[in-house]
């Protein structure tokens, strides 16, 4: 497994930020970068979609997954697909996301790639959980 390096690069920080990463993000990066490819690729660019889409989150694992969190609580998460050997990674939301529909609404997603429209609509997903 790849070395985690504290420093995010300076393109990438967060406005207001240093670029340190917390414990909590690293110990995120380490565990998708111990996933098996194609979830390594997409639990990569899953973060970092999450990320920049509602800085508040504070990235943690969470039951042994990837997870977002927002004043301590899991807003949304992401498990390999190896993980229970399904044929896709899931993208979850918890009761903590701001997802509401009605009286009905997905939770939880399949996700088999990440096209620019399947970007785009996890960016939405993620603003609207946190709002």
């Amino acid at each position: 497994m790849k070395k985690m390096v504290n420093k995010t690069p300076p393109d990438q920080q967060k406005p207001g930020t240093t670029g340190e990463l917390s414990g909590g993000e690293i110990t995120v990066l380490e565990n998708i970068a111990g996933m098996p490819e194609p979830d390594r690729a997409m639990g990569e660019q899953l973060h970092a979609i999450i990320t920049a889409s509602a800085p508040v989150l504070s990235p943690r694992l969470w039951y042994g997954m990837p997870a977002y969190a927002k004043d301590g609580n899991v807003v949304c998460f992401f498990q390999s697909s190896a993980k229970f050997k399904t044929r896709y990674m899931t993208l979850g939301f918890s009761d903590k996301a701001h997802l509401d529909e009605g009286s009905m609404w997905p939770t939880s997603f399949a996700v088999m790639d990440l096209t620019a429209t399947e970007e785009a609509r996890i960016a939405a997903l993620v603003k609207k959980a946190v709002s």
